[in-house]
């Protein structure tokens, strides 16, 4: 059988992993052991961090079962997405090892943005009464998001995750999951973000009350005087998680761990793996570049990135639970930053990879060459933009009506 270039390359990255899958298989790791027979607790474990995570603690860990935070979506009861969720690729070689794991994966009507997280009083108590480990990584990660919405998430959402915590008599770990840039203001470019907690913009409980109280169209227009200095809501309302956790951690086993912008993985399950449900920031640019549909990005090539494969944010999630169980009350919560201020990537670091890569191992799904080009200057970039993307597009549409054709795209994964 004749493979292709996707699958030649996909096959010698397995290849690679067997050391790994082996060191995996004895589960003789200090880690390893202390997941061992697990009831977890997990937020987010429909994106593109938390599906990964899911997998690799079944896979590795040997863990009891899951509860999967989940809320009804498009009409879809949370049984029907749990079944969604699972079909995703990432599964396919736990699916291959343990053919039954979706059994121990137990659904949990919720909304991290509710009270009590949505959870109602019967799954509350099954809940406290056998969870042990908490992952909370749900976030709203739309840096346009509206404040109110951002908060109630990522700041109350986070309160109550905590609540949920102090409950759960069992509790070995809780890992918050932050971002490296929730403390990258304006007036500290150029200076290093360190593993401690900062001054929060703003009170937790005072934003939580406005975002609860205030008119939303009061609270919108108030919002870039709040959010001055933050480039977004989104790195705004993460800062202001961090402050729930260290005041409201008492003596909770708790760490916070901050990723940088989460890539394809590199490893683990597969090389190259990433969610095709919500490809957005860096891994879009990357896979859009790959499959032929970007040709143009309004980038600085030399500004150097920050970036992560997510296998290798999810085990740093893994070691810092681990490291968490060790604190008590008199020490301060541990932060685990995965970005660094050297030995960074640029942004043409990796076109030229691309290029070069692209060429010899061309995805079968590609629908034109694998080229880019790095434009600063915002007005120059519409212009190439205009030519390779934008009027190319044109003309395809025009062709497409003739013939009948609908174009609604195709799946990728």
């Amino acid at each position: 059988m004749t493979l292709n270039a996707a699958e030649i390359v996909n096959q010698a990255g397995l290849a690679l992993q067997k050391p790994m899958n082996d060191v995996i298989d004895r589960g003789d790791s200090a880690v390893q052991q202390f997941y061992c027979g697990a009831t977890v607790f997990v937020t987010g474990g429909s994106g593109f961090l938390g599906k990964q995570l899911v997998e690799k603690l079944f896979r590795a860990c040997k863990i009891n079962k899951i509860y999967f935070l989940l809320r009804k979506k498009k009409g879809k009861a949370i049984k029907e997405r749990l079944e969604a969720i699972l079909k995703d690729p990432v599964y396919d070689m736990l699916r291959e090892k343990q053919p039954n794991f979706a059994d121990r994966i137990i659904p949990v009507e919720g909304e991290v943005a509710d009270i009590r997280l949505g959870i109602n009083d019967s799954d509350w108590s099954s809940i406290t009464d056998e969870v042990d480990t908490i992952f909370h990584v749900a976030a709203t990660v739309r840096f346009d998001e509206a404040l109110d919405k951002a908060t109630l998430i990522n700041v109350r959402g986070t309160r109550e995750a905590l609540a949920l915590g102090k409950a759960c008599p069992k509790l070995k770990c809780f890992v918050h999951v932050s971002t490296a840039f929730c403390h990258a203001t304006s007036d500290r470019i150029g200076k290093e973000i360190r593993e401690e907690f900062y001054q929060p913009p703003v009170p937790p409980h005072v934003l939580i009350k406005m975002a609860e109280q205030m008119d939303k169209d009061r609270l919108d227009g108030i919002t870039p005087e709040l959010t001055k200095g933050w480039p977004n809501t989104y790195t705004f309302t993460k800062a202001i998680a961090e402050e729930i956790v260290r005041s409201s951690a008492g003596d909770l086993p708790v760490t916070i761990v901050r990723p940088p912008a989460v890539i394809c993985s590199y490893y683990e399950p597969s090389p190259g793996w990433m969610d095709m449900s919500c490809v957005f920031s860096t891994s879009g640019v990357i896979l859009g570049v790959g499959l032929g549909v970007i040709h143009v990005a309004n980038v600085d090539k030399h500004v150097k990135l920050n970036v992560a494969p997510v296998d290798m944010v999810n085990n740093t999630i893994l070691a810092a639970g681990w490291q968490a169980k060790s604190r008590d009350n008199n020490n301060e919560v541990k932060i685990y930053a995965l970005a660094t201020s050297d030995k960074r990537i640029t942004f043409d670091n990796i076109a030229q990879v691309m290029r070069k890569e692209c060429v010899k191992f061309s995805s079968p799904k590609a629908i034109w060459y694998c080229s880019l080009i790095e434009v600063k200057n915002r007005f120059l970039y519409n212009i190439v933009s205009l030519l390779l993307h934008y009027i190319p597009a044109f003309f395809i549409d025009c062709i497409a009506g003739v013939f009948g054709l609908k174009l609604d795209g195709a799946p990728v994964s």
